[in-house]
């Protein structure tokens, strides 16, 4: 199938979901996404992608990314989910860069981005579409700890915000994500260190 035959449009929050429960690996995990600039792709009428761009998670990060103060933050959103029914991405090579680049595209076009981040959890996936979608690479985030609330059927919860002390629970090495970003303000300079991306073996495919 021809690529011609799929087209891009913004769609609301209430038409994510489905695709993002039935086929994001966080789905299990999260208990919900949050909503920004959402476009979804169209096949025959119907929305078989989303990719979803919201405001980068916390201020500090942008601060550790390039310095800048809280009070400097508009234009910086990441591409916080990417999903593709399983049965078209198989039916189409390339589709998910081809589509990340085209809601980059409108992105551009509706907003003044300044730039995209995106994450790749390595225990799923290791960023080959957002190579491909010409990001540059800029390693591994850092090495951190969640606590799991124990609950009473002997099941883990992961523990959001607040204290922790004297809960029953145990701490857990949070995976590690791949940084990906796409930089479109060239007054701002970057302070992570650029490296070069490879595919490995130990991940999935996307």
């Amino acid at each position: 199938m021809s690529k011609d035959n799929y087209s891009t449009t913004i769609i609301a929050k209430s038409q994510c979901a489905q695709l993002l429960a039935d086929h994001h690996y966080l789905s299990g995990i999260s208990r919900g996404f949050k909503s920004g600039f959402n476009v979804g792709l169209v096949l025959g009428g119907e929305v078989v992608g989303v990719c979803i761009f919201t405001g980068w998670p916390v201020p500090e990060l942008l601060h550790g990314c390039f310095g800048l103060p809280r009070n400097d933050q508009d234009g910086f959103w990441e591409l916080s989910r990417l999903v593709l029914r399983p049965d078209v991405q198989a039916s189409e090579h390339n589709l998910a860069s081809w589509f990340v680049s085209r809601s980059i595209a409108r992105l551009k076009s509706e907003t003044k981005p300044r730039c995209v981040l995106s994450y790749a959890d390595r225990g799923f996936h290791q960023g080959t579409v957002y190579a491909a979608s010409n990001f540059k690479y800029y390693g591994l985030s850092a090495s951190k700890k969640d606590f799991w609330f124990k609950q009473q059927d002997g099941s883990f919860v992961k523990h959001s915000r607040g204290p922790v002390k004297g809960f029953d629970g145990e701490w857990r090495e949070r995976n590690r994500k791949h940084r990906f970003l796409m930089n479109f303000d060239k007054s701002i300079k970057c302070k992570w260190i650029e490296q070069k991306w490879r595919a490995t073996n130990d991940t999935a495919r996307v």
